[in-house]
């Protein structure tokens, strides 16, 4: 089946999105019983960890960490957001800086000005949205940043979006209060899609959705390790506490350039099975051999394959062993540990 089809379902009584991609599975949301990324804490400062140059907050959902906390004393309330998903046994993640994300609009309390997503460059369309914003959110003491969905939507329309933005960040960083409590829930995965999957699709809301289209079927083979690879090589995609290990193989390719051709496979379908897997963290590839001379290849395969990923992914480098690493942040959770 061609063209990209957005399911919105349920996996036993857990919500889920995903994203079909000419018949294959190409994201997937699964919610969690962790707090979700977005999710706003007025927190109490705790205990700093000087070697880690952090400290521990108290929040309504348990400890959290929290980076980089000059001036920050314990028992002092501070606002922050959490910024991903938590290891195993380890404390929330959460950031100080606030965003307040929506469809079209971005609303940065701790960062004033207005801008406009460098992915448009139309300069008609760049102006017309700069007058919509000034309209909307004119005398704001918030920063506003209008993401490339705005491009060509009707002005009304994220004119809304602005305002709904403005009032929650008014409502979440006026707050006075000093007694620890959640004051903004992050979004669920049926708001996410529609967040972030904004290029045009068809929307399937019925029941038993995931069934229909194969989205099921997809989510079985996610969870084996596996991955096939285009002529015959694969790869294998397998978490362990410390990292995701990736290990490419060619088949039964035996010619010269077997190395290469895995490796450059591996680069085009890696971002898809992480972002079904909902994989982050550590990424170390154990990748085909292939001649030096072929990294650059390599490298530039894999930063374009990336470019396009929602998630952030930090593109590392190679190691002394000849393995390349990659740290991607924890924004979705886990598939093996959600179903």
């Amino acid at each position: 089946m061609k063209g990209r089809t957005i399911i919105l379902d349920h996996i036993g009584d857990t919500e889920a999105a995903a994203l079909m991609v000419d018949g294959k599975l190409d994201d997937l949301l699964i919610d969690s019983t962790a707090p979700r990324p977005g999710t706003i804490y007025r927190a109490i400062a705790d205990r700093p960890v000087k070697g880690q140059g952090g400290m521990f907050l108290k929040t309504p959902d348990g400890s959290a960490f929290l980076r980089q906390i000059k001036g920050l004393a314990p028992g002092q309330p501070i606002l922050v957001q959490v910024s991903g998903y938590a290891e195993p046994g380890k404390a929330i993640p959460v950031a100080a800086k606030l965003l307040f994300k929506s469809r079209y609009a971005i609303v940065t309390p701790d960062a004033p000005g207005l801008n406009i997503s460098r992915s448009i460059r139309d300069e008609a369309e760049r102006d017309r949205l700069l007058e919509i914003a000034h309209d909307a959110a004119g005398g704001a003491a918030h920063g506003l940043i209008l993401r490339s969905s705005c491009f060509e939507v009707d002005g009304d329309e994220i004119a809304e979006d602005i305002v709904a933005m403005l009032e929650l960040a008014d409502r979440v960083t006026s707050d006075s209060s000093d007694t620890m409590e959640m004051l903004c829930e992050g979004d669920s995965p049926h708001i996410l899609a529609w967040r972030e999957w904004t290029e045009a699709a068809e929307v399937v809301t019925e029941a038993g959705g995931f069934e229909i289209h194969g989205v099921m079927e997809a989510l079985e083979a996610a969870q084996g390790a596996e991955v096939t690879l285009a002529g015959g090589a694969s790869m294998y995609v397998e978490p362990t506490r410390a990292l995701v290990a990736v290990d490419v193989n060619t088949g039964n390719d035996a010619s010269l350039a077997a190395g290469i051709k895995a490796n450059m496979s591996c680069a085009k379908a890696l971002p898809v099975a992480l972002r079904v897997r909902g994989l982050g963290g550590q990424i170390t590839l154990d990748l085909a051999p292939m001649p030096k001379k072929d990294r650059r290849a390599f490298e530039n395969a894999l930063r374009q394959a990336f470019r396009t990923d929602q998630v952030e992914t930090t593109l590392v480098g190679w190691t002394p062993l000849g393995h390349y690493e990659l740290q991607r942040k924890r924004a979705r959770a886990p598939l093996h540990e959600v179903i």
